[in-house]
């Protein structure tokens, strides 16, 4: 039986109809740029997250850039972030002008580890104006105490809730913790647009001016330009298929929540998990806070069981082979191997498992199958 990765087909077949129809509204309208279409899925957006504003944009990696510069991340200032996440995070901290500083992650829950974050704030000292969080593969990060660092240090949180749409901790929403929060609809996100898309979230209302007038090419009024800003605005298109998927969100999260109970009563089962000695670490369980967007194990000897899984024919997938802090684009900042050793080890080990709200339990079996197989195999 093959497990593709992810079965954006099978999505379509349960929901396409409604979308092609709100489609056809947009095509009848013919208001494709910003406009009624935008400004419904927006406000839905904003009551869903829980935040007064919610401005939709191009792409995430745009988001992170837009509230970057509406927090005031530019030249001579820097921001901690985290070395174990997609490009984005980092390369739109550099796109603005700034410097990202890395601060190791937590081995358990691979996202940013407070007590680093601290240490690397305090090492850049007066130059660092804020913290980026990730919430890594679905799952909030601690922002309880990086909320407690930044404010005894005057720094804003900007969270960049891209793979994390839906979770909530105390009834508070990703992208709803800081001064702002940033969504990505990738189509392979949990809330996943035709094409490109992404969202800033925000309770402050200068900070959503800004992002508003910057997404509009720094436009104040029809030709009036107060700042260079960017042509990044959200199509209607994809406004009104997220508006449709939106009211799915929540059972989506709920089903990759029951895959992810699959994966973990059955790998322990197994007995290729659960103990000191077991060859693969599981993701730790935390309910709401957690929407599993990538299911991501460590795993001993993790190449050759991705090659054992792929010829079994169970699509895998490495988040992340390179942390950030030794990608060759970012080499000017001066990094070595070595400097962040919780981060180089995950991407030595970390491999997603196919997680989908349609995904069967037969194919779940499988690929727990092939898992306890291979290790079978090297006993």
């Amino acid at each position: 039986m093959r497990v593709p990765f992810l079965d954006l087909r099978a999505q379509d077949a349960a929901i396409g109809g409604a979308i092609r129809e709100a489609l056809s509204e947009v095509v009848a309208s013919q208001q494709f740029i910003l406009g009624p279409h935008v400004a419904r899925f927006e406000a839905a957006m904003a009551a869903y997250c829980g935040v007064a504003h919610a401005i939709g944009v191009a792409s995430g990696t745009d988001a992170l850039a837009l509230a970057l510069t509406a927090l005031g991340a530019g030249p001579g200032r820097a921001v901690v972030t985290t070395p174990f996440s997609f490009f984005a995070t980092a390369s739109t901290i550099v796109r603005v002008g700034a410097r990202p500083v890395f601060a190791d992650i937590d081995p358990a829950t691979l996202n940013i580890d407070p007590g680093a974050a601290a240490a690397a704030a305090d090492g850049a000292g007066a130059t660092v104006a804020g913290i980026l969080p990730v919430h890594l593969f679905g799952r909030l990060a601690p922002m309880a105490p990086l909320r407690e660092l930044a404010a005894g240090r005057g720094l804003w949180v900007l969270e960049d809730a891209a793979q994390a749409v839906g979770a909530r901790d105390g009834g508070v929403a990703a992208g709803a913790f800081a001064a702002a929060g940033c969504l990505s609809f990738y189509p392979t996100k949990n809330l996943g647009a035709l094409g490109d898309g992404g969202m800033v979230l925000t309770g402050d209302d200068a900070v959503a001016g800004l992002v508003r007038r910057d997404r509009h090419q720094g436009q104040r009024a029809p030709y009036v330009h107060d700042s260079i800003g960017l042509a990044s605005r959200l199509d209607a298109l994809q406004a009104a298929a997220l508006g449709v998927k939106l009211r799915h969100l929540d059972a989506w999260n709920a089903r990759r929540r029951e895959v992810a109970g699959w994966y973990g009563t059955w790998l322990r089962e197994a007995g290729v998990a659960g103990g000191d000695d077991a060859p693969l670490r599981l993701p730790e369980e935390a309910g709401a806070a957690h929407v599993f967007h990538q299911y991501v194990v460590r795993a001993r000897d993790r190449d050759a069981l991705r090659d054992s899984l792929a010829a079994a024919g169970v699509d895998t997938q490495v988040y992340y082979a390179l942390p950030l802090h030794l990608q060759p684009a970012l080499a000017h900042l001066g990094h070595r191997e070595g400097e962040f050793p919780q981060a180089e080890r995950a991407c030595r080990e970390v491999l997603a498992l196919p997680i989908y709200p349609e995904l069967t339990r037969a194919a779940a079996e499988t690929v727990v199958e092939a898992i306890a197989r291979f290790y079978r195999g090297r006993a």
